[in-house]
């Protein structure tokens, strides 16, 4: 008889996998591996996402990842900004390429009508092939003179969250900086180029993309795994791997995937407060994201609202108000919970402001 996860004990393995029910004691760089990458749109989550997660979790060290081209801030999942490995990048961004073009199209189809896409794409890859780190708007003045019809923001998105393998290089993304995005050639940033898709016909990044998604965030259902990475051509990969796979029922009948060995902790785990930013993929990363928030507030996952878990679950949104580390409780908080929020918060607020202020506020 197939067991059946509730959503308690599907969101225990969720903080497992995410490493937030206990911090790990792990190098960042194989954190970020770990999970599969982390979502980046606001160039500085990846910090908090991290500090989250990791035991005495330096800043310098992702930045110096970053510098030293280890770590590479690039469209892929769900055609936004993911803070990923070099060595993922490039095994999974030629599998992500459809996905792209089709996302870039839903949104500027009509201004892109009649543009060979690929002809712009080998348009953008000469003007980039000298290496020089360019803005979109650099990059599109380049190019309108033989494209002069799409609007300028239409014809730089294509090329850099679609068409083109571009890497966002620093001091984009550094810890506590500020600055533009200028976009290189992946294959000149990171020394070589993506790599190709399998010759047969068979999808073995595809494969690996399943189990990689299972280790971050598994048990899991098939529409969980394509809200993740928004790839429409998994369910094959997930039946050519079927066998090694061991499936569950949610409360609603749906089956789950997940690997054998993984860790599914029990659902009376006490889980601690932790502070996510915003987009994180820890409640992105599912099309039914009931294991971690309430229906009420799932909005605030594609707001861009950081939010509070409170016994694994998200309770309050936060924000940094003059060094202040600002709670806003979407529930009533026993007064247990509120000290350990305002401790949690306190401990952010140092981060954060790298030891200048350890204010937090907790509204009622």
């Amino acid at each position: 008889m197939t067991r059946i996860l509730d959503a308690r004990t599907l969101g225990r393995a969720t903080l497992n996998r995410q490493l937030l029910l206990d911090r790990a004691d792990v190098p960042v760089l194989d954190a970020v591996a770990r999970l599969g990458g982390l979502q980046a749109q606001e160039p500085q989550a990846p910090f908090a996402g991290l500090w989250s997660r990791l035991r005495a979790f330096d800043p310098v060290v992702l930045s110096d990842l970053l510098v030293r081209r280890r770590l590479v801030r690039t469209h892929l999942m769900r055609r936004t900004v993911h803070l990923v490995t070099a060595e993922d990048v490039l095994a999974w961004r030629a599998r992500h390429d459809a996905m792209l073009r089709q996302r870039v199209l839903g949104n500027h189809r009509r201004e892109l009508d009649g543009v060979d896409l690929d002809e712009l794409a080998a348009a953008g890859r000469a003007v980039m092939a000298d290496g020089e780190p360019r803005s979109m708007a650099e990059l599109v003045r380049a190019l309108a003179g033989r494209w002069p019809a799409p609007a300028p923001r239409a014809l730089g998105e294509t090329l850099v969250a679609a068409l083109v393998p571009v890497a966002q290089v620093p001091p984009r993304g550094l810890w506590r900086t500020r600055a533009g995005v200028r976009n290189v050639l992946l294959s000149s940033w990171l020394g070589r180029e993506i790599d190709p898709p399998a010759a047969d016909g068979s999808d073995p990044v595809g494969q690996a993309l399943v189990r990689r998604y299972l280790t971050a965030f598994g048990p899991a259902t098939s529409a969980d795994l394509r809200a993740w990475c928004g790839l429409a051509g998994l369910p094959a990969a997930v039946a050519a791997i079927r066998e090694e796979l061991v499936t569950f029922r949610d409360a609603r009948g749906r089956e789950l995937f997940d690997l054998p060995g993984a860790p599914r902790p029990d659902a009376g785990t006490p889980a601690p407060v932790r502070f996510l930013p915003a987009f994180d993929n820890a409640i992105l990363g599912y099309h039914d994201r009931d294991r971690i928030i309430d229906d009420a507030h799932r909005g605030l996952s594609v707001a861009g609202e950081r939010v509070v878990l409170v016994d694994g679950r998200v309770a309050a949104t936060w924000r940094v108000d003059a060094g202040t580390v600002a709670v806003t409780p979407l529930r009533r908080l026993s007064s247990a919970d509120r000290a350990a929020v305002a401790e949690e918060g306190r401990e952010l607020a140092g981060f954060l402001s790298e030891g200048e202020s350890h204010r937090v506020r907790v509204a009622l």
